[in-house]
C-alpha cells in the first residue's frame, strides 16, 4: 500500500464533512433555537486557496444551517451539500458530475456517517478527535483536532507537494 503522501499526487478534489471537521463539533443552542457553530479561520484560508488554485471543494454534510451555508459559500465552495442522510450518494453524484475517480478525491470526516465514502476516497483523512472507527480506516489522521486546523493541514500538505502554496497567490485572500 502507497504511503498518504504518495496518494497525495493525483489529487484534484477535497470533501469534507462540516460537524466535528471544519467545525469543533460543539454546538451552543440560543434561546431561540439557533445553533451556533465555531470554524476556524485558517481552516477557510486554505479553501479559498485551494479554490482558487482550481482544486474542487466540497462538503457533504448531515446537517443543515443557513449560518453553514453562508459560511462556506463566502469561501467560494459552489458544492456544498447539507442536510445529506447518506453521504456516499452525494460522493458518487460528485464523481459523476465532474467525472472523477476515487484516487481524485480526499475525503475528510471525523464519525460513523463518513466510514463508507472514506472506504472509497482515495485518501481517507480524518481529525485527531475522530471516533476510533474512523481512526482505524483512515490513511492520514491530522494532528489538529476539527474545527481546529485540520482540513488546512491537508490542503496544505497537498498545495506544497503540487508546488501551489507560498506563491502570488497565496499573499492575498
Amino acid at each position: 500500500m502507497k504511503n498518504y503522501k504518495a496518494k497525495l499526487n493525483p489529487i484534484t478534489t477535497f470533501i469534507f464533512d462540516f460537524d466535528g471537521v471544519l467545525s469543533d463539533g460543539m454546538i451552543l443552542l440560543t434561546e431561540e433555537g439557533h445553533y451556533l457553530r465555531r470554524t476556524n479561520v485558517k481552516d477557510g484560508y486554505a479553501l479559498q486557496l485551494a479554490v482558487k488554485k482550481g482544486y474542487r471543494i466540497a462538503i457533504i454534510s448531515g446537517a443543515k444551517a443557513e449560518g453553514m451555508y453562508k459560511r462556506l459559500f463566502g469561501l467560494n465552495i459552489q458544492d456544498i451539500y447539507l442536510g445529506v442522510p447518506d453521504k456516499l450518494e452525494v460522493y458518487e453524484e460528485l464523481k459523476a458530475k465532474y467525472q472523477l475517480s476515487d484516487a481524485e478525491i480526499v475525503y475528510m470526516g471525523d464519525d460513523i456517517p463518513d466510514f463508507a465514502v472514506m472506504r472509497k476516497a482515495g485518501v481517507a483523512a480524518c481529525p485527531a478527535d475522530a471516533a476510533t472507527e474512523i481512526k482505524e480506516i483512515a490513511d492520514y489522521i491530522s494532528d489538529k483536532k476539527g474545527g481546529e486546523g485540520c482540513a488546512r493541514d491537508i490542503i496544505e500538505q497537498t498545495l506544497k507537494l503540487h508546488k501551489k502554496w507560498m506563491d502570488k497567490d497565496s499573499l492575498t485572500w
